[in-house]
């Protein structure tokens, strides 16, 4: 045996004795983050009253999961006309023709997990400014609806999101949760020195901490406001990161440990959380539960949550996931739906990952568990929803999950469909029917690289051109 042909030889032994987490740690490693969003690189083109037609060398069809060649979509207004085949679809006089010949056309993406207004701002105008800023940077990477899932300071982005549908700012589409329910965080907090209402005493003046959702009577009243304050979501966080004065010490944050041990302790009742679902699909509102595993995504499960997110160990805590999680999965939602998953990368890497590590003594991390829960439920036929939990520097960076995906098992086509047509489909009231297709009636969101993302799915990280409702925002491939 020669020298090269042992080193084939014993690079393929590592390859199988390396632990499934290998990968996913140097992912964690090397998360990208975006400098500060230069706004003025926004170019916002309205569709003229004669309409826009575009060539697509190839269109991405989330339905098949194929690239379609040589097609044209018609534009009149916010919505497409028609789209087919070039040898079919007529452009109507006077349009204006976008030649994309040799790129390859997709919907308009979806990130079902954000944060826009994650830090504390001196006052509410600010964070409108602040949120919107971000928003902008995700438009701009390709990013046409976003959901909000947490401002823990503020009801601005309901602003927000209103002032985008009303044509009165320029982002990209929102639904909104306000601030998270249940009070939680890192740490245990500083006792106050008088008495008071967990969250409500003078120097904890924060919304997420301050709602006071100790009882069924009492989550109902917190839902109540959120509905009253104009949100399309509630989001429950369902598990503590800390037990007590114990784990993890004050100073280091974490969710494990020192043996390893995923930190799942439950945030409400059963009842509690069955109290916030029944008051929320009342009122039209869908909830999401910020769930690690254990007890508590036994409860935000058990309780009928239409998305859980994280779920990165099961209810029994193992790793991996475990039989009882999956069967929870498939009882069917009230309305006789399967409820999708939303798996965070973005956030669970870089700096929280390298905190995990030191936390559980070197033994694993939010990031690393969640790619072999990442493959149980697709395996299992759960829906999985794009997601990031991008805040400040994550936002326009966080299509660097796309090659995650493939290198966990994922088909490039299937990876495009989380953050398009799957990530749509479960959206509040009829939004989902309206985008994440490039199809007759619906929202005409495009963006498009150069390059076939079916062939290489890192294309995704290096979008040229982006349109939302007809509006073309970025066009980088003239």
């Amino acid at each position: 045996m020669d020298w090269k042909t042992r080193w084939k030889a014993a690079f393929a032994f590592a390859a199988l004795i390396l632990p499934a987490g290998h990968s996913a740690r140097a992912y964690a490693q090397t998360r990208p983050e975006a400098p500060p969003f230069d706004a003025s690189r926004i170019t916002m083109q309205p569709p003229p009253p004669e309409g826009v037609a575009i060539r697509a060398g190839r269109l991405f069809d989330p339905r098949t999961g194929t690239n379609l060649a040589n097609q044209v979509i018609v534009i009149q207004g916010e919505r497409i006309a028609d789209v087919g085949p070039a040898d079919r679809v007529k452009i109507p006089a006077g349009a204006r023709v976008i030649d994309m010949s040799n790129a390859t056309v997709l919907p308009g993406l979806i990130d079902r997990h954000v944060h826009l207004m994650q830090n504390q701002e001196p006052n509410d105008a600010r964070a409108l400014i602040v949120g919107q800023h971000y928003a902008l940077a995700d438009l701009f990477a390709g990013f046409t609806t976003l959901q909000d899932l947490n401002s823990p300071f503020t009801y601005a982005t309901v602003e927000l999101r209103d002032a985008i549908n009303k044509g009165m700012i320029v982002g990209p589409r929102l639904q909104v949760t306000g601030p998270g329910l249940t009070p939680r965080g890192a740490t245990y907090y500083a006792a106050p020195s008088e008495v008071g209402v967990f969250g409500q005493v003078p120097g904890m003046p924060v919304w997420q901490n301050s709602q006071n959702v100790n009882s069924p009577w009492l989550a109902r009243a917190a839902v109540r406001e959120h509905s009253h304050y104009g949100t399309d979501w509630i989001k429950i966080y369902e598990t503590e990161d800390y037990e007590g004065s114990g784990y993890p010490v004050p100073s280091g944050g974490g969710a494990f440990m020192p043996d390893g041990k995923m930190i799942t302790v439950p945030s409400l009742t059963l009842e509690e959380n069955q109290a916030i679902v029944d008051e929320a699909h009342k009122r039209g509102l869908k909830v999401a539960c910020h769930a690690y595993g254990g007890e508590g995504l036994r409860i935000c499960l058990q309780a009928g949550v239409d998305m859980p997110i994280h779920v990165i160990v099961g209810v029994t805590g193992a790793p991996g996931l475990d039989d009882e999680t999956i069967r929870l999965f498939k009882v069917p939602l009230a309305d006789g739906t399967l409820r999708p998953v939303n798996q965070t990368l973005w956030d669970l890497a870089g700096p929280l990952d390298d905190i995990d590590m030191k936390v559980s003594g070197g033994k694993t991390s939010r990031f690393r568990l969640t790619e072999s829960s990442f493959k149980r439920l697709v395996a299992a036929g759960v829906t999985e929803t794009f997601g990031s939990g991008a805040y400040t520097v994550g936002h326009g960076v966080q299509a660097y999950q796309f090659p995650i995906y493939v290198q966990w098992g994922l088909s490039p086509a299937k990876a495009l469909q989380m953050a398009t047509s799957d990530a749509a489909a479960t959206l509040n009231y009829d939004l989902g029917k309206q985008i994440g297709y490039v199809e007759k009636g619906k929202f005409a969101d495009l963006v498009a690289v150069s390059g076939n993302p079916l062939e290489d799915i890192s294309e995704m990280e290096r979008v040229k051109f982006v349109m939302k409702g007809g509006v073309v925002y970025r066009n980088d491939l003239k």
